[in-house]
C-alpha cells in the first residue's frame, strides 16, 4: 500500500522559493543500477515549451552529475525541517567516497524506476528535456561570475518535464 498519492502539477500550492532556497531538495538519479543523491538549494519550476518543468544545476564536480548525465530521468525530493540534517550531511558528503545513502538511513525507493525517498513528504519527477553548461560570457552581471565561479567551476543547467508529483498521504 503506498504512502503517497499523485498531486497535478497545477494543484501545487508549496512555495518554490520555500521549498528550494530554504527547505533543500534532493536530486537523485540512478546509473547501472546504483543510486546517488544529492542536496541542492538552486533550481526552480514553471512553464517552458508548454510543458510543466523544473530545472535545476549542478556544478560539474559533484559526483551526482554523472549520474543525472546518464540517465534521462531524476527526482526532486523534498522533505520536512526534521531530516534538515540528514540533507545537510547528504549535501557534504560524496557518494564516491561512500555509500552516504545507507549511512543517512532514509529508505530508497523507486516509481517507475526513478529512485527517490520514502521519508519524503514530496516528490518530483522528471524527464530530462534539456542540458546546457553555463557560459561565462553569457553571465552579464559580472559579480556573480565574481562570486559564485572564482575557480569557474560553471554549472550545467538540466530542464525537466515533470512527469509525475506524489505527496505523502495525510495521517
Amino acid at each position: 500500500m503506498s504512502h503517497f498519492i499523485e498531486l497535478d502539477p497545477k494543484q501545487l500550492q508549496k512555495n518554490p522559493f520555500q521549498l528550494i532556497g530554504e527547505d533543500w531538495m534532493l536530486v537523485t538519479a540512478q546509473k547501472d543500477g546504483k543510486a546517488n543523491t544529492m542536496t541542492a538549494s538552486w533550481g526552480g519550476v514553471g512553464i517552458l515549451w508548454g510543458k510543466n518543468i523544473a530545472f535545476i544545476v549542478l556544478r560539474p564536480q559533484r559526483y551526482t552529475k554523472t549520474f543525472i548525465d546518464h540517465s534521462q530521468k531524476f527526482s526532486l525530493s523534498f522533505f520536512d525541517d526534521k531530516y534538515k540534517k540528514i540533507l545537510s550531511y547528504l549535501g557534504s558528503v560524496s557518494g564516491r567516497e561512500e555509500d552516504k545513502i545507507a549511512k543517512s538511513n532514509l529508505t530508497l525507493i523507486h516509481e517507475n524506476n526513478i529512485p527517490y525517498f520514502e521519508e519524503a513528504k514530496m516528490s518530483i519527477f522528471c524527464k530530462k528535456l534539456y542540458v546546457q553548461e553555463f557560459q561565462p560570457e553569457c553571465i552579464l552581471d559580472k559579480e556573480i561570475d565574481e562570486k559564485w565561479y572564482p575557480d569557474k567551476d560553471y554549472h550545467t543547467m538540466y530542464v525537466g518535464e515533470i512527469t509525475k508529483i506524489l505527496i505523502k498521504k495525510e495521517k
